[in-house]
C-alpha cells in the first residue's frame, strides 16, 4: 500500500500578495514534509495529520493557532478535530485561547476522555491537565488579522469578500491501508456570541473512515454543516459507489446551490487523493512516496 498525505490551508478570494503567496506556499511544504516523514517511516496516518497540522498551526500565514482571525470582540478562538478511520475514534475542541496546539488537545480529548467534542473553559481545564502547552492568548494575534478586524467592524461587522478561509487540514492514508483526518481554524473573523462552524464538527467538517475515506473542509462552515459534508462524501462512496472525486464534486455542488463556498480534501485507503473549491482559490498540497506539489490557484 502507498501512503498518501494531502493537506490545505484554507480557500477564498485569495487577493494575496506575492510575499502572502510564498509564505503559504512555504508553509505548506514545511507541513508536508513533517506529515511525510512519518508516513515514509512508516508511522500511522493519525500521527501524520498531527505532525502537519501542527506546523501549519504555528505558521502565521494561516487561519489556525498562531495567525488566527479574531472575534468580534478581539479575542482568540480556536476550534480543532481529529479522528481515526480504524477505529472511528473521535476527539474535538472549540473555543480554546491558551493552548498553543489545538488539534494536541483534540488528540487528547479522543485518547484520554470519554468525550468527542469540548469547549471553551472546560476544554481549556482538560487541556491543562493533560499537561499541553499553554501560552498567552497575545501570542496568536497577528497585525494583519488585527487591521483584517478593524476593518470589518468599520464596514458594520459584515462579512468581508476579501476574506481568506484560512483553515487549516490534513487527511492521510498510511501504509497499513488506515485513513484519519485533522483539522483546525481560529472561524470567522468577527464572530460572536460563541460561534462555532464546521471544523470540529465530527461529520461536517471533519471525518475518517476506513471503509470510505478520510476529509477536511475549507469554507464556509454553516453550509458545510447543513450538509454533513465530511460525513456525505463517504456515505456516497458506500451506499453510491461514486469515487472519491465524484463524491467530493458532489457534495461542493451541493453546498454550492445553496449558497456557500469552500473546498475540501480526502484520500481513501486504497491511496486515492482528490481535492476541490468552488473559490477562487485553495491552499492545498500533496506528497506520497512519488513526490509532492503544492499550488494556490488552478483546478
Amino acid at each position: 500500500m502507498n501512503w498518501q498525505l494531502v493537506i490545505h490551508g484554507g480557500c477564498g478570494a485569495m487577493r494575496l500578495s506575492p510575499e502572502e503567496e510564498q509564505a503559504g506556499l512555504a508553509g505548506l511544504r514545511e507541513a508536508l514534509e513533517a506529515g511525510s516523514a512519518v508516513l515514509r517511516a512508516g508511522g500511522a496516518a493519525l500521527d501524520a495529520v498531527e505532525a502537519a497540522a501542527r506546523v501549519l498551526e504555528d505558521d502565521p500565514a494561516f487561519n489556525a493557532g498562531r495567525g488566527a482571525v479574531l472575534t468580534h470582540e478581539g479575542a482568540i478562538e480556536l476550534d480543532a478535530a481529529v479522528m481515526a478511520g480504524a477505529t472511528r475514534s473521535a476527539g474535538a475542541v472549540a473555543g480554546l485561547r491558551t493552548i498553543r496546539s489545538p488539534i494536541g488537545a483534540a488528540r487528547a480529548v479522543m485518547e484520554h476522555s470519554p468525550h468527542v467534542l469540548l469547549s471553551f473553559a472546560g476544554a481549556e481545564q482538560f487541556a491543562r491537565e493533560q499537561g499541553l502547552e499553554t501560552i498567552d492568548p497575545s501570542w496568536f494575534e497577528t497585525p494583519a488579522r488585527r487591521a483584517q478586524l478593524d476593518k470589518v467592524l468599520a464596514s458594520g461587522g459584515g462579512f468581508d469578500a476579501d476574506v481568506k478561509f484560512g483553515t487549516i487540514g490534513a487527511v492521510a492514508v498510511d501504509s497499513a491501508g488506515h485513513v484519519a483526518a485533522a483539522t483546525s481554524t481560529g472561524g470567522l473573523t468577527a464572530k460572536r456570541w460563541g460561534r462555532i462552524g464546521d471544523s470540529p464538527l465530527i461529520g461536517a467538517g471533519t471525518y475518517a473512515d476506513d471503509r470510505s475515506c478520510a476529509v477536511s473542509a475549507t469554507g464556509s462552515g454553516e453550509f458545510f454543516i447543513r450538509t454533513a459534508a465530511a460525513h456525505e462524501i463517504g456515505a456516497r462512496m458506500r451506499l453510491l459507489g461514486e469515487s472519491l472525486q465524484s463524491a467530493l464534486d458532489s457534495v461542493l455542488a451541493d453546498i454550492q446551490s445553496l449558497g456557500g463556498t469552500g473546498g475540501l480534501i480526502a484520500v481513501s485507503p486504497d491511496g486515492d487523493a482528490a481535492w476541490g473549491f468552488t473559490t477562487r482559490g485553495m491552499y492545498r498540497g500533496k506528497a506520497s512516496a512519488a513526490g509532492s506539489e503544492v499550488a494556490v490557484h488552478g483546478a
